[in-house]
């Protein structure tokens, strides 16, 4: 009886963030070591199973460095960055577009559908969501630097992402660009999932990470900051906080929050339904970020992205 009560407590609590957040988008990343893990795989979408079931409109976008790597390997060809971001042949590209397409968002649609979700996969293969243009890059002496086709996103399909929803479908977008003459372009997918969340004006953007959050000291995760609001967030960075990664990352949640989305939460994705219990508990697993005065935030038009938007490395 004590395991019942328990159990219908935490749906009480529940309860007030799934009125809160019914019919609210939210935006989802996927990447990094999360992909690579099944069990952890299976646990997150069925959150996001549960999210759709109760009134909210979950948007998946997601990466595969890790296995365009492997597979570049294994077909004889070098991963090769520059600046961090991937150099991207036509062969290279050929291997991005199956790799994500074909294999990662296929299985992400089919491990939802086995979960009793219905999700639909958006892409240049299918139905493109996101279009862009080349990235250009110059070394500090004006030297043009060449990627290759690498891009950054321009433009976002709202209309055809809120036709999905609306149909309660789970959209899934691998992180490839269809350029202005119809090419396809390799694309950083923490700046995708970015793309999509401005245009949309999404009430969330949540980056599935592999550490538990925003810290204080960068290797204690009992350093843990819950939440932090923009303000904080600039004072902490300018106290020289943040390193490594973090610090790019810090700084594309601001930007992304001064284009209008509403709350960003970075978690680690391999905590079992880590996504549950960030968004529907009162104390959460990960940080938050918030801005600092909603009201007062001049977002863009739907659509579309600032074209100063940073892009960092391409999947």
């Amino acid at each position: 009886m004590l395991a019942a009560i328990e159990k219908a407590e935490i749906l009480i609590e529940a309860m007030q963030w799934i009125r809160r957040f019914r019919g609210k988008t939210t935006v989802i990343k996927l990447g990094g070591s999360l992909m690579e893990n099944s069990a952890a795989l299976d646990s997150m979408l069925l959150d996001v199973v549960f999210m759709e079931t109760v009134g909210m409109r979950p948007v998946l976008v997601h990466g595969g460095g890790a296995a365009i790597s492997r597979a570049m390997r294994e077909a004889g060809l070098e991963p090769r960055f520059i600046h961090g971001r991937r150099y991207t042949c036509e062969k290279t590209l050929a291997i991005v577009d199956r790799v994500l397409t074909q294999e990662i968002c296929q299985d992400l649609v089919n491990r939802i559908s086995r979960h009793g979700g219905r999700a639909r996969p958006l892409h240049p293969g299918t139905e493109p969501v996101l279009f862009g243009q080349r990235i250009r890059l110059c070394e500090s002496n004006g030297t043009q630097l060449d990627l290759g086709l690498v891009g950054e996103v321009s433009r976002v399909d709202c209309q055809k992402l809120e036709e999905v929803l609306r149909d309660g479908q789970i959209p899934v977008i691998p992180s490839i660009a269809v350029g202005p003459a119809g090419e396809k372009l390799n694309v950083n997918a923490d700046t995708a999932a970015m793309a999509v969340a401005m245009a949309l004006r999404a009430e969330k953007l949540v980056f599935l990470s592999d550490v538990n959050g925003v810290r204080r000291r960068k290797d204690d995760p009992q350093s843990l900051i819950p939440s932090l609001s923009a303000r904080e967030a600039h004072r902490l960075m300018a106290e020289g906080v943040f390193e490594g990664g973090m610090l790019p990352k810090i700084e594309a949640c601001l930007e992304t929050l001064a284009a209008g989305v509403e709350k960003i939460h970075i978690i680690d994705g391999r905590i079992p339904h880590s996504l549950l219990l960030e968004i529907y508990t009162d104390r959460g697993v990960g940080t938050e970020i918030v801005r600092d005065q909603p009201g007062e935030t001049q977002p863009i038009a739907a659509g579309e992205v600032p074209a100063e938007k940073a892009a960092p490395t391409a999947p």
